[in-house]
C-alpha cells in the first residue's frame, strides 16, 4: 500500500511523533494506521523502560485548584534537562496530569499513575508515550493535596516551587500571601506543638555543648539555652516567623488580625532530595577520545 503524505500527517497528529518515525511505522504496518498506532505505543513502552534509570531532576511543579477554592493539588513532574522542562510537550503533559490529579482524587504518585489520562489511556501509559517522543526520562514523582472548609491558597514561584496552604477563616488574598511566605521562608511546621520532642532535645544538647564553652555558671547557661531554643522554634515554625511582606509582624499576628488560622500546608520544590549527577565536561571528552 502506498504511504501517502496525508496518511503520515494523520498519524503525526494522532501520536505527536516525528514524520520519519510515522512513515517508517506505516511502512512496517503496510499503511494500517490503527496497527501503526499500536506498534508505536509498544515501541514507546520499550524505549521508556530503557530510560527508566536515567536521573530526572529537572521539571516543574504544577498546581490545579478547584473552582470553589476548597481543594487543590501540587504535582511534581520531572525530566532530565531544563530545555525539555520548558517545552510545550512537557508543559502540556504536566498541566494535564495536575488536572487529572485534582479530579481523580489521587493522593499519591502511584494512584495518579493508574488514573485515566484520556479515554482508555492511563497517566502511566501517556508518560511512557511522551518519553518515546522526546527522548528523555520523565517521572511523575510527587502529589500533594490540600482541602479546607475555608480556603486553600496556592502559590507558584516560577515553576520550581509550589505551595498549598489550608486556612480556616481569612480569604483568597490572605491564603496566597501565606503561601508566598512559605515558599520563601520554608517553615518546617505550622506551630511549636508540631515540633517533635526528639528534635527539641537534640537541639538543646547542641546548644548546651556550645554554651558550656563560654565558661559561665550553670544557671546562666540554662537561661542561654532556653533563649536559644525559643529562637530556634520561632525560626522553624510558620506562625513564629516574621511575615515576608512585613517583617515587623509575625505570621501569627497577621493571622490573628484577620481572624484566621492555618490548618496545614504543603511545599514542593523541583528535584529536592534527588542526587544529581555532576558532569565533568573535560573528563567526558577525554574519555570519549580515548575510546575512539
Amino acid at each position: 500500500m502506498a504511504i501517502t503524505a496525508a496518511l503520515v500527517k494523520e498519524l503525526r497528529e494522532r501520536t505527536g511523533s516525528g514524520m520519519m518515525e510515522c512513515k517508517k511505522t506505516l511502512v512496517e504496518t503496510n499503511g494500517d494506521i490503527e496497527a501503526a498506532i499500536e506498534l508505536m505505543r509498544k515501541n514507546g513502552l520499550a524505549k521508556a523502560d530503557k530510560k527508566a534509570d536515567r536521573i530526572a531532576a529537572e521539571g516543574a511543579i504544577i498546581v490545579a485548584r478547584s473552582d470553589d477554592g476548597k481543594q487543590a493539588v501540587l504535582v511534581e513532574v520531572n525530566c532530565e534537562t531544563d530545555f525539555v522542562a520548558k517545552g510545550d510537550a512537557f508543559q502540556d503533559f504536566s498541566n494535564a496530569v495536575a488536572a487529572v490529579a485534582l479530579n481523580s482524587g489521587a493522593a499519591s504518585a502511584e494512584a495518579l499513575a493508574a488514573a485515566e489520562f484520556s479515554a482508555g489511556v492511563s497517566v502511566e501509559e501517556r508518560r511512557k508515550e511522551l518519553i518515546a517522543k522526546i527522548g528523555e526520562n520523565i517521572t511523575v514523582r510527587r502529589v500533594a493535596r490540600a482541602t479546607s472548609n475555608g480556603v486553600v491558597g496556592a502559590y507558584l514561584h516560577g515553576s520550581r516551587i509550589g505551595v498549598l496552604v489550608s486556612l480556616d477563616g481569612g480569604n483568597d488574598e490572605l491564603a496566597r500571601d501565606i503561601a508566598m511566605h512559605i515558599a520563601a521562608s520554608k517553615p518546617e511546621c505550622v506551630s511549636e506543638e508540631q515540633v517533635s520532642a526528639e528534635l527539641i532535645a537534640k537541639e538543646k544538647e547542641i546548644f548546651m555543648a556550645q554554651a558550656a564553652e563560654s565558661g559561665k555558671p550553670a544557671e546562666i547557661i540554662e537561661k542561654m539555652v532556653v533563649g536559644r531554643i525559643a529562637k530556634f522554634l520561632k525560626e522553624i515554625t510558620l506562625v513564629g516567623q516574621p511575615f515576608v511582606k512585613n517583617p515587623d509582624q509575625t505570621v501569627a499576628q497577621l493571622l490573628k488580625e484577620n481572624k484566621a488560622s492555618v490548618t496545614g500546608f504543603q511545599r514542593l520544590e523541583v528535584g529536592e532530595g534527588i542526587e544529581k549527577k555532576v558532569e565533568n565536561f573535560v573528563e567526558e571528552v577525554m574519555a570519549q577520545a580515548k575510546g575512539a
